[in-house]
C-alpha cells in the first residue's frame, strides 16, 4: 500500500517566498507536523539563485541582473547559480530516517531523483542519470570551472542526448533532507551569460560555445512543445511511481502562510543572508 505524502503546487512566487517555504516545510516535517512533501513551483520575477557557498559579488554582474529585471536570492542548499525563468522547480522534503533511504548524499540523491527520471520518460524523453566515469570527470565535480549550474552534470543528475536537462542541490538539517532543483523547459542562453562575471570576453565566448553542448532545454529537443502544466502532471506521476507514494494535495493554513511570509522577509530578502559571502 502506497504511503501518503503531501503535494503542493505553489505556482509562481517571489524568490524569498520560494526559499522560505522550502525551509519551513523542512522545519514542519522535522517537528512531525506533516508527512514528507513534494512541491512544484515557479518564480516571479525570473530569478537567479546562487548556492549557499557561492560569493555573490564575485560571480554575479548585478548591473546586468537589474537591467533584465531578474530577482536574486541565496539558496539554503549548495551547488552553483541557476537562472529560474522558463522552467519548473521541484522540492522534496523527507526525513533522513525514511524507510530504505540511503545514508550517503549521493545515493539518496539517486533514489529521490528516480522520480525526475520517470517524469522525463513520461514526457517521452530518453533521459538517464549522469555518472562521472573518468578521474578527470570526477575531479571536475570537485573543482567546477564556472559559477553556472548547467555548465556540467553532477552525480546522478538527469541527462538527455548527453546534455544536462535538470540541475539539483541538497541540504540536510534537523534530520531532514531538502532537495530541490530546476527542470529546464526553455533556456535564454544570452540572458544567462549576461548576468555572470567572466575573467574576460574570451572566457564568456568559450562558455557561449560550450553551453549548448553541455545543456539542453526540453523544448530544444525537437520532441514537441512542453508546458509547465505538462511537466507538473508528468513529474507528479513520476514521483508517485518511483517512490511508491500517493501524493495528496495540501494547502497551507493562514498561520503557516504568515510564518513563511515572515521568514521570507526577515531572512531571504535580507542583504545579510543574500550577500553573506
Amino acid at each position: 500500500m502506497a504511503i501518503t505524502w503531501y503535494f503542493i503546487n505553489s505556482g509562481a512566487c517571489s524568490p524569498s517566498y520560494n526559499m522560505a517555504l522550502d525551509e519551513a516545510l523542512l522545519h514542519w516535517h522535522s517537528n512531525g507536523e506533516m508527512p514528507p512533501v513534494i512541491r512544484f513551483y515557479e518564480w516571479n520575477p525570473a530569478t537567479l539563485s546562487i548556492g549557499y557557498f557561492q560569493k555573490a559579488h564575485r560571480d554575479v554582474d548585478f548591473d546586468q541582473l537589474h537591467k533584465h529585471n531578474v530577482g536574486f536570492v541565496r539558496r539554503p542548499t549548495g551547488g552553483r547559480a541557476v537562472l529560474h525563468e522558463h522552467e519548473l522547480t521541484y522540492s522534496i522534503v523527507v526525513s533522513e530516517s525514511y524507510p530504505n533511504m540511503p545514508k550517503t548524499v549521493t545515493e539518496a540523491y539517486r533514489v529521490l531523483s528516480e522520480g525526475l527520471l520517470n517524469g522525463f520518460i513520461n514526457l517521452g524523453l530518453d533521459a538517464y542519470f549522469s555518472v562521472p566515469q573518468t578521474e578527470a570527470e570526477k575531479l571536475a565535480l570537485q573543482k567546477p570551472k564556472s559559477a553556472v549550474c548547467f555548465d556540467a552534470p553532477s552525480w546522478y543528475e538527469l541527462v538527455v542526448e548527453g546534455r544536462k536537462i535538470a540541475g539539483s542541490a541538497q541540504t540536510r538539517q534537523e534530520g531532514v533532507i531538502l532537495q530541490h532543483g530546476s527542470l529546464l523547459i526553455d533556456l535564454d542562453q544570452e540572458k544567462l551569460l549576461s548576468i555572470f562575471k567572466f575573467k574576460d570576453e574570451a572566457a564568456r565566448e568559450k562558455m557561449r560555445q560550450n553551453l549548448p553542448l553541455k545543456t539542453v532545454a526540453m523544448n530544444d529537443l525537437g520532441k514537441g512543445t512542453f508546458t509547465t502544466t505538462d511537466c507538473v502532471k508528468a513529474f507528479k506521476r513520476g514521483f508517485e511511481e518511483a517512490l511508491e507514494i500517493n501524493l495528496q494535495p495540501y494547502t497551507l493554513t493562514d498561520e503557516q502562510r504568515q510564518f513563511v511570509e515572515q521568514l521570507a522577509q526577515t531572512k531571504y530578502e535580507s542583504d545579510e543572508w543574500n550577500f553573506k559571502k
